[in-house]
């Protein structure tokens, strides 16, 4: 029988890029909803607690998928048991997550009129991503080290990123065509 590290290395690692975009996905979903409200406390509250309902409850019955996970083929498991991670596990991820994700949400409200501040607000959410770099083994985030989980790939199912890409192959053919006829 494997020892549970030789399983994890058989298991394709998440590229960044993909875990970025699917963030990205679930993300645009939750500040869209969240920020019909202008009452800054009570924004932070539905956009935590929206945030909890698509990447924990809809995680937990989707087996480790959320809308993001899903559509860029990815999976949240549990490092040391290589299943499903526990409820109170995909808490403690995504409650730090939701703190950084609401930061930053602040941050790119408040955009370019205040370059520094931004920044700022958007610091904790880039320090998280940017420990992903520093673990060649799994790519876990600090999110992810806390929590004792790590992002793996599943097999192709919706693969939003392969249609995109196709998408925009085709449009740039059929551009560069219409180019030279026209």
């Amino acid at each position: 029988m494997y020892s549970e590290e030789i399983q994890y290395r058989r298991s394709p690692k998440a590229p960044f890029d993909r875990r970025g975009y699917a963030f990205l996905i679930d993300f645009v979903v939750v500040w869209i909803i969240s920020s019909l409200v202008t009452n800054i406390i009570l924004e932070f509250l539905i956009f935590t607690l929206l945030w909890l309902i698509l990447r924990v409850i809809v995680v937990d019955k989707n087996k480790g998928q959320s809308l993001g996970n899903w559509a860029m083929d990815l999976k949240i498991v549990d490092l040391k048991f290589n299943r499903l991670p526990s409820l109170l596990s995909l808490t403690k991820r995504e409650g730090i997550i939701a703190l950084g994700g609401f930061l930053a949400m602040i941050g790119f409200k408040i955009n370019f009129q205040d370059f520094l501040l931004m920044i700022l607000f958007m610091t904790p959410l880039i320090l998280d991503v940017l420990t992903v770099f520093t673990d060649d083994q799994y790519n876990q985030a600090f999110h992810d080290r806390i929590s004792g989980t790590i992002i793996i790939q599943t097999k192709r199912g919706f693969s939003l990123d392969l249609r995109v890409k196709k998408l925009f192959s085709e449009a740039k053919k059929t551009w560069g065509k219409n180019r030279k006829n026209g």
